[in-house]
């Protein structure tokens, strides 16, 4: 490798950080399910929106991708969107993948984790910084809590395939802050905004990326009766949880027919910003 004249030098040492194409891949988890913008109707912003809006300050060639979609199993992911990822020849790349896999019951978190191995491997080609991710410590959930000892034993097996990849680990078991319930969105499923800035200020950290984004604190909330708490989980049987169990039953997904938000990885525009030449 040639040396670094004293200019490209400098603007090395002047960026935040070494990379300018970032790929996300994954589920809903990625694609920001829970944190919506508020327009266009139906878009998402969530914790890989922010982490690249942070990335591309002072990086004016930064370009980013999201090819998750939600509802994917890791199987899909890998057949999806692992060979598009590549395509766009990232130098920093997110997977979170496995968790819709250890929600189904009977599920193996060992074979999972082996699949999420095959993949990091494939991704692993072209020497990118890869960012795994821990699964949530559930225990604070009333609804996932009985996962709690899969999900742990899923992730002592993604700290093991980080460490055979030299993958950075973005640790959400750790994360105390998003457990709680105020984290979340309606359907206790997915993170709502505060719960998807409070994971790009960790991924941050994982990446040790100076920011400014301050940890915010949840609405306080009035204490709900017994009959309130029952009738919000008779709602949300009825809206989320029954509906869930239906398209396991009918083998569908809730990312059927939907694609990548960000297909192509291209600079990433803050609120306001027009593209070049506009």
């Amino acid at each position: 490798m040639d040396a670094l004249s004293s200019d490209e030098v400098s603007v090395f040492q002047e960026r935040p950080h070494p990379w300018t194409r970032y790929v996300a891949l994954g589920d809903s988890f990625t694609e920001g399910i829970g944190d919506p913008y508020p327009s266009p109707p139906g878009a998402h912003r969530g914790w890989a929106d922010r982490v690249a809006e942070v990335l591309s300050q002072g990086v004016d060639d930064f370009a980013y991708a999201n090819l998750a979609v939600r509802g994917k199993l890791i199987a899909q992911i890998s057949a999806d969107q692992i060979e598009p990822a590549l395509d766009l020849h990232p130098d920093l790349i997110t997977i979170s993948a496995g968790g819709n896999d250890v929600l189904r019951p009977g599920t193996d978190p060992d074979v999972i984790a082996q699949k999420v191995d095959d993949a990091v491997a494939r991704l692993s080609r072209d020497g990118a910084t890869i960012v795994l991710f821990t699964g949530v410590d559930v225990g604070f959930s009333p609804v996932l809590r009985t996962l709690r000892g899969k999900v742990a034993i899923y992730n002592e097996n993604i700290r093991s395939v980080a460490a055979k990849y030299d993958c950075i680990v973005a640790d959400q078991w750790a994360l105390t802050e998003i457990q709680n319930a105020r984290m979340w969105s309606s359907d206790r499923l997915h993170l709502n905004a505060l719960g998807h800035h409070t994971v790009a200020r960790m991924v941050l950290d994982s990446l040790a990326v100076p920011n400014d984004l301050e940890p915010l604190k949840p609405e306080p909330v009035r204490p709900a009766t017994w009959r309130e708490a029952r009738t919000e989980d008779f709602v949300w049987a009825r809206q989320f949880f029954v509906p869930w169990v239906l398209r396991r039953l009918r083998h569908q997904s809730s990312g059927d027919f939907i694609t990548a938000k960000r297909p192509q990885a291209e600079r990433f525009l803050r609120d306001g910003e027009l593209p070049a030449g506009d």
